[in-house]
């Protein structure tokens, strides 16, 4: 029995993998990661990183966060506590869903994670207090390369299902997209 269930997206590379999970009166084992089951599904490349993110508010928008090459990568964001929405940007110059937007409820019950190809800007919302999700990375993290798109950018029309009650700065003050953005090329 395998251990994940594969689900297209409308957005060509991304993929909503569902966990399948083994449990009994003690509770239940889930597989977050198996590299031979999620290659093909699209990740390629070592873990080079797993990150932990605690959001305390519901309501709450994270990101929307990428990298440029060398260090863009690849992301497989699972949520082990509370629900989010959790949303992406096809950044890819050549795609033909270019500054596309998808978005997935991701939560500890529905046992849903979102793999995204090298070439996403990504992002989620608390729509629960206190989420945490658990990240895999296949490059680390290079602040020289870090960028991030506006979470509120009209252009990309995100349709964030409750008010933004918080934000940090930085993501908030990230410039609204124009002319001159023409997204990674891969």
């Amino acid at each position: 029995m395998t251990q994940f269930t594969i689900i297209e997206t409308p957005i060509p590379g991304l993929k909503v993998i569902v966990r399948k999970t083994v449990a009994d009166q003690r509770g239940f084992l889930s597989r977050l990661f198996c590299s031979e089951a999620l290659n093909v599904a699209g990740w390629q490349g070592p873990i080079a990183q797993i990150n932990h993110t605690f959001t305390e508010e519901c309501g709450t928008v994270r990101g929307m966060h990428f990298q440029y090459q060398p260090h863009s990568e690849i992301k497989l964001v699972s949520c082990i506590r509370g629900k989010v929405l959790d949303v992406v940007v096809d950044i890819r110059s050549d795609s033909p869903t270019f500054l596309q937007w998808y978005g997935a409820v991701l939560s500890a019950e529905n046992q849903r994670a979102l793999l995204m190809p090298e070439g996403f800007a990504h992002g989620f919302q608390a729509l629960t207090d206190k989420s945490e999700l658990i990240y895999l990375h296949s490059s680390a993290y290079s602040p020289n390369d870090e960028c991030g798109l506006n979470p509120c950018d009209p252009l990309l029309a995100i349709q964030w299902p409750l008010e933004i009650l918080d934000m940090s700065m930085r993501d908030r003050n990230h410039p609204l997209l124009d002319d001159n953005f023409h997204g990674l090329q891969f």
